[in-house]
């Protein structure tokens, strides 16, 4: 009986593999796509908004596609030149765009190259290994080369976007997204992260809890004031005297540059502010303006003037929101050592400040002519105030949360 209900099993049949990919090729068009992916994005946001506009009565399709062009040099940092005022302020919305495709490809060419180079064993013994900086940095010439052809092709006299600063941000996404992303899709960082001290890992992942929380106090507190002065914006657009296809690219603008606008707030909440032109600040404490040019998002602006007097409470927000971010991210890694959780919580804090601020720096820019070439957070207040508040409150939260952890285990 036994001999009917068993199947009769021959020799097993290998599993063909697949073959080891060139890493040139392989890198080189990694890059290619990465910086491709969102230029065509970028390409087809023109076209859409030179059909928009009018209904494409101005111009014609090609001009939509350099100005989509432009919009992609000028989110790796180019400038340009508007009516011959220089626009210096970097679209984060598209930046970021830009990085998540730089991720995506840094995964795959990881993926594809990781046959290359040593084995874990051989890594593990000292033996040096090139498949991650080769990659990069084949990675890095596709999308430069991308970058250089876009430059070409989309520069005017009147734009005047600077290549040298494509190239200086293309390096950096590259090296620090690419280089991170070819790292974990080829199994790289598993294995370099073995040798890594657990604490420092757990260090690490407590500073990115307190930024990504921080941004989001941030992004609701934009959000809540343009709210509450939604009839404003809606005043400003009927100023504008625009129809649906201006109020769609007005929205698009605003998306783009979503990012910017929570760093503002978040410069807001952290307590120096940040200028809206020479002359100007919004802060907690002071609110000072001046002429504003016709945009929906400035009307969650706060009125000029003596802020409220409930205003003042917000001081208490940056330590509550990165105590409240270490201890959860204690609690997810728990411990009862009291300097161990005071150097996570502290570090953790002081390294979400100063990812915050460099933030905060990209932010910022001319916008204008005039006195709106002064558009940006302050940055080095900035820094000085959420190194402190965020130190302080993550050195609080982790604390509280070991005595609570220190309690349970009794």
């Amino acid at each position: 009986m036994t001999s009917l209900l068993t199947r009769p099993t021959g020799p097993s049949r290998p599993r063909p593999s697949r073959g080891r990919l060139p890493l040139a090729p392989v890198a080189f068009t990694g890059g290619v796509l990465a910086a491709f992916g969102p230029l065509l994005v970028c390409l087809a946001l023109g076209v859409v908004g030179w059909f928009l506009a009018d209904a494409g009565s101005h111009g014609s399709p090609s001009d939509g596609m350099r100005v989509g062009a432009t919009a992609w040099l000028v989110a790796h940092g180019s400038g340009v030149a508007v009516e011959g005022v220089r626009l210096t302020v970097v679209p984060l919305g598209l930046t970021l765009l830009a990085a998540w495709s730089t991720w995506r490809a840094g995964l795959r060419v990881g993926d594809l190259v990781s046959g290359h180079g040593p084995d874990a064993d051989g890594i593990e013994d000292g033996e040096r290994d090139w498949t991650v900086p080769v990659a990069v940095a084949l990675l890095f010439a596709g999308y430069a080369v991308v970058g250089v052809v876009t430059h070409s092709l989309a520069a005017t006299r009147a734009s005047a976007p600077d290549a040298a600063p494509v190239l200086g941000w293309s390096l950096v996404l590259c090296a620090v997204v690419g280089g991170a992303a070819v790292a974990t899709g080829s199994g790289r960082a598993a294995i370099w992260a073995a040798d890594v001290p657990p604490m420092l890992l757990d260090t690490l992942r407590t500073a990115r809890l307190v930024l990504r929380l921080w941004l989001v106090v941030s992004l609701v507190l934009l959000l809540g004031a343009f709210v509450v002065d939604l009839g404003t914006a809606l005043n400003v657009m009927s100023q504008l005297h625009s129809g649906a296809g201006d109020a769609v690219l007005v929205l698009l603008v605003a998306l783009v540059l979503l990012p910017n606008t929570v760093a503002f707030s978040g410069a807001y909440l952290a307590g120096p502010g940040f200028t809206v032109g020479a002359g100007t600040l919004v802060s907690p404490s002071v609110v000072v303006l001046g002429p504003l040019p016709v945009f929906p998002v400035l009307a969650a602006l706060p009125d000029a003037g003596d802020p409220p007097g409930w205003t003042a409470a917000l001081v208490a927000v940056p330590p509550l929101v990165a105590a409240v971010a270490v201890a959860l991210a204690q609690r997810a890694a728990p411990t009862t050592r009291w300097d161990e959780a005071a150097l996570r919580g502290c570090v953790g804090g002081a390294l979400a400040a100063v990812a915050f601020t460099f933030l905060t720096a990209l932010a910022g820019g001319a916008v204008g002519p005039g006195r709106m070439r002064d558009v940006s957070p302050l940055v080095g207040d900035v820094l000085v105030q959420s190194l402190t508040t965020f130190a302080l409150g993550g050195l609080v939260g982790a604390l509280a949360m070991t005595a609570w952890q220190r309690r349970r285990a009794r």
